[in-house]
């Protein structure tokens, strides 16, 4: 009789530890690697922070039409998102080293205020597992990649809004 009972307290006490790890949601974090700022300086992707609140990573290209499409209707709305959420944004060129030099005027011609960086070697690219561009992801406070998407289409930039809605709320 003590047996069993010992098992089911055993059993009991691991469906709980279970369902508290169900619950908590594991999500995957943000890999470091170095990539260049527009200056040309090395920065750590490591570092993408925005003091607990949430951020958005978009992978893009000069050359990738819906890239550029995504990152220009983000622009229309960024400032209304950075006030209601605190987001912040970090846009990754994968421009090579035959087009990297064409990000940085590329970038002020637009008047995009997100911090730009560059992956010419496509190391943090790899290092996600992104097939192509464009990509975009959101993370958490904690740096948890909690949301992502391929590709573009008129309109999606709602979809990554309301994603952010939900983080905040939680």
């Amino acid at each position: 009789m003590k047996k069993l009972l010992v098992i089911i307290v055993l059993i009991l006490s691991f469906s709980a530890i279970y369902a508290q790890e169900a619950k908590e949601k594991k999500y995957p974090k943000l890999p470091a690697v170095d990539v260049k700022t527009l200056n040309g300086t090395t920065f750590n992707t490591g570092n993408i922070s925005n003091d607990g609140k949430p951020v958005i990573i978009s992978l893009w290209a000069t050359w990738c039409k819906p890239c550029v499409a995504e990152l220009l209707a983000i622009a229309d709305v960024y400032d209304d998102w950075v006030e209601e959420t605190g987001v912040k944004l970090y846009a990754i060129s994968i421009d090579d080293s035959k087009t990297a030099a064409r990000v940085a005027p590329f970038v002020n011609g637009k008047g995009w205020d997100y911090e730009v960086l560059q992956d010419p070697n496509w190391d943090f690219k790899r290092a996600m597992n992104v097939p192509d561009v464009p990509y975009l992801c959101i993370l958490n406070g904690n740096g948890e990649i909690v949301w992502q998407h391929s590709s573009y289409a008129p309109g999606s930039e709602e979809e990554v809004y309301q994603e952010l809605l939900k983080l905040i709320q939680k």
